[in-house]
């Protein structure tokens, strides 16, 4: 609760207590719609789940899934932003239909819970990180730097707009976009202050960031955070690297970092896969570079408990993105894979010498003998998306039938429109958690690409 939000309760507090002998239910309701009225202007969810309560009466078990979808939809202004003319620019093939993929997006967090998962989100954990009004103007900084905003007039009109937020506010507006309308310069101090342009953001929205898989990766007891491959996407790490630094449900003493985002090379969470205790698998790929996995191999290796990364070097098109649109792991001997990247393949081995240096070795077996022989199996399953059939293979794969999300061995949460692939899991003994993706899948990732684990039970 923000200083002018207690004010405002303490305000019709006393308005009430001052009449207390006489006061009726009447009169204690209209101090409680005064509070509400400035609720609504300022935490509109607020409002919604205090009258839902406290004026119509309404029971908890009512309120608490109205609670849960506050949380995942209030702030989604960030997809607003879609327009043809911004997609490109943007990372999306296509609009989404926000009230929908809100809908589909409450819905995953749902099945998640049901499953034994603890679901946070992303505005409220760094708005726990940046409580401390000096943190606030940090970020803001830290902020307009990444997003290139230099002129003078500009950033500070920038910094006092954020700085009257709360925190909470503040985060969602960074993740929403800022309309050049919402911060005009008053007095220029730069040519860049008068230049006119017709994009109507000086700060992008991160519509992306609904896939919470990329911006980083917990890799063991450590933590990668990644310098992303687009602009559209670097200033994602920079939440992300807030929350892990300054939010201590999230770091300990103990952990570790493997990479970060000032490092030399992109690298995306999509691309980095811990297939066991010992193994972590790497993406190259369009999004994830050679020199990008090398130094995170050599962080992890050096510092950690693991003993070797796989690389996967896939073909660099839109389709295969990242490593887990093609191939993920979805119990402890099996495995979805996109069949068009088997025969391109190429598989690279990364382990530590007797110095504790990087060496490297490629491995020349067939993916399915390579898996099986790395993870100490008596063989492997390979279930392939669409199956035999090439064409719901490219209909499947471009919605993401291979990009499940393993919520616990043998059981993966899926898009429901990839009937083939869901078919043939299931036929693999795999209880398959179907979500409904028609909008969501307009992002070009599926459930994998919108988690990230924070930590693993299994």
């Amino acid at each position: 609760m923000t200083r002018g939000q207690k004010k405002t309760v303490r305000k019709a507090l006393r308005r009430y207590g001052r009449g207390a002998c006489e006061a009726t239910p009447e009169a204690w309701r209209e101090v409680v719609e005064e509070t509400l009225d400035y609720y609504d202007h300022a935490d509109p969810v607020c409002a919604r789940l205090l009258r839902l309560r406290y004026l119509e009466d309404q029971p908890e078990e009512r309120v608490i899934p109205e609670l849960y979808v506050c949380r995942t939809t209030y702030y989604r202004k960030e997809l607003e932003a879609l327009t043809p003319a911004t997609l490109e620019r943007l990372l999306f093939d296509d609009v989404p239909y926000l009230k929908i993929a809100q809908e589909e997006h409450d819905n995953f967090a749902r099945v998640l819970r049901e499953n034994g998962v603890e679901v946070v989100y992303y505005v409220d954990e760094v708005a726990k990180a940046i409580a401390d009004p000096a943190r606030q103007i940090q970020l803001v900084n830290d902020f307009l730097n990444i997003s290139k905003i230099h002129a003078k007039g500009l950033r500070a009109s920038m910094t006092s707009y954020l700085l009257n937020m709360p925190p909470k506010q503040m985060v969602a507006e960074l993740i929403a976009g800022i309309k050049r309308s919402e911060v005009a310069t008053k007095e220029a101090t730069s040519l860049m202050d008068l230049v006119e342009d017709d994009y109507p953001f000086v700060s992008d929205p991160m519509p992306n960031l609904y896939f919470t898989r990329d911006p980083g990766a917990c890799v063991g007891n450590g933590i990668n955070i990644h310098r992303m491959h687009t602009p559209a996407r670097k200033r994602e790490s920079l939440l992300l690297k807030y929350m892990y630094l300054y939010n201590r449900d999230f770091a300990t003493e103990e952990n570790k970092q493997w990479y970060d985002l000032s490092d030399s090379y992109s690298i995306e969470g999509g691309d980095v896969l811990v297939l066991s205790k010992d193994i972590v698998a790497v993406g190259l790929s369009q999004r994830t570079t050679v020199s990008g996995a090398e130094t995170f191999a050599r962080n992890l290796l050096q510092n950690s408990g693991f003993k070797k990364v796989l690389a996967f070097d896939i073909p660099e098109t839109r389709a295969f993105m990242h490593l887990d649109t093609v191939f993920t792991m979805v119990d402890y001997d099996k495995f979805t894979i996109h069949p068009e990247i088997e025969g391109p393949l190429s598989v690279y081995e990364m382990m530590l010498d007797e110095h504790g240096e990087l060496k490297f070795a490629a491995l020349k077996d067939e993916l399915k003998d390579i898996l099986a022989l790395e993870l100490k199996l008596p063989a492997v399953d390979l279930i392939r998306c669409g199956g035999g059939d090439l064409l719901a293979a490219q209909r499947e794969q471009w919605n993401d039938g291979s990009n499940t999300l393993c919520v616990s061995p043998g059981r993966v949460v899926a898009y429901d429109r990839n009937y083939v692939t869901n078919g043939l899991l299931e036929e693999h003994g795999i209880e398959v958690l179907r979500i409904p993706s028609g909008e969501l899948s307009r992002g070009r990732g599926g459930p994998r690409c919108m988690s990230m684990p924070l930590c693993r039970d299994c």
